[in-house]
């Protein structure tokens, strides 16, 4: 008999080292939870988030809130359990976040930089909105590429095949739109003197070009800045645009309202999907949010995540996305996912 208790109690024993050994190891998972939620017409750490210099702004009476998603990059076994059960949690496996090959310091350097980039692009987009064009300037010929003696630096490029120049972007895209070898039709004003020129697209790797350097301008009376740390990737984009266009037009885009939502930003105003939708969706929720600004590509999975009593406004550029707004203040229903 005390044979069998000694070995009972090294048994239990031995049991108890392995389940501590099991609990303490990490896993190959990450837990995406709801993040801060922020509002872009507010202040954060005594800084207003949107600052304009050199022009009046107004003020409003709701607020445009972006949503993130918090992320637990060391998971042990306990709290895999307890996102798994969770109905606010998501546990995802390592690499859908931090890449092979990336440490996590690199990660949170590209997410840094892209979040830097999204508040570009976000006030790109808003002032276009606002009706200051972008202008597409030359900033210099490539040595025996197509375009010598066609286009001069300081040309500003209009069109291409008749297709409106909008931002350095649409003009890469229209160009790679036609095979290298295409002669195309190019736009531009030399000063103040309109012209066209044909200048026949070359490949370079493995792409169609027409052989210059572009320089992007967007002249404004003003100056603006985004002043919000520890937030990380591009997500935060439409909502940095419609804070923008709140700050400097006269008409409250929130009725009042807390509104909340995400989407990534491109210069032409197109708003792209992003990730952990489920997620943010309760963040704006916890946050009083009256309404959620959904990219039209994350309905889907925002219509399976829904949050009770707060409505999915379905949006594929900036100006749905003012126009959605606008529908609510009058009392209205948008278009929902």
């Amino acid at each position: 008999m005390r044979r069998r208790g000694v070995t009972v109690l090294l048994g239990a024993l031995l049991t108890a080292l392995l389940s501590v050994g099991v609990l303490s190891v990490p896993l190959p998972y990450v837990v995406l939870g709801p993040g801060p939620t922020v509002n872009t017409l507010g202040s954060e750490d005594g800084k207003e988030v949107i600052q304009v210099t050199g022009r009046a702004t107004s003020t409003s009476a709701g607020q445009l809130r972006l949503t993130t998603v918090g992320v637990q990059p060391t998971v042990r076994l306990r709290s895999a359990l307890a996102g798994w059960f969770s109905s606010d949690e998501a546990v995802v496996p390592r690499e859908l976040v931090y890449p092979p090959g990336e440490s996590q310091e690199e990660v949170e350097k590209r997410n840094a930089e892209d979040f830097q980039n999204s508040q570009t692009s976000a006030e790109t987009a808003a002032l276009r909105e606002l009706g200051y064009p972008i202008k597409v300037q030359v900033k210099a010929v490539t040595p025996g590429g197509p375009s010598v003696g066609v286009l001069r630096p300081d040309d500003v490029v209009t069109s291409v095949d008749g297709a409106p120049v909008t931002s350095a972007a649409k003009l890469t895209e229209l160009i790679r739109a036609k095979p290298a070898g295409t002669a195309l039709k190019i736009g531009y004003t030399r000063g103040d003197t309109p012209g066209t020129a044909t200048v026949t697209s070359r490949e370079q790797d493995g792409r169609p070009r027409i052989g210059v350097e572009i320089d992007q301008q967007q002249p404004h009376p003003f100056t603006l800045k985004i002043d919000l740390g520890d937030i990380g990737g591009p997500s935060a984009g439409l909502m940095f645009s419609l804070g923008i266009i709140d700050k400097l037009e006269p008409a409250d885009l929130t009725g009042g309202k807390i509104i909340a939502g995400t989407g990534t930003i491109d210069d032409e105003g197109r708003v792209g999907p992003i990730g952990g939708i489920a997620q943010k969706l309760v963040g704006a929720k916890d946050a009083g949010a009256k309404a959620f600004l959904v990219p039209a590509d994350n309905c889907a999975e925002a219509v399976r995540n829904p949050q009770p009593g707060l409505p999915l406004l379905k949006v594929a550029t900036l100006g749905e996305a003012l126009k959605a707004l606008e529908t609510l203040r009058a009392g209205g229903q948008p278009t929902r996912c």
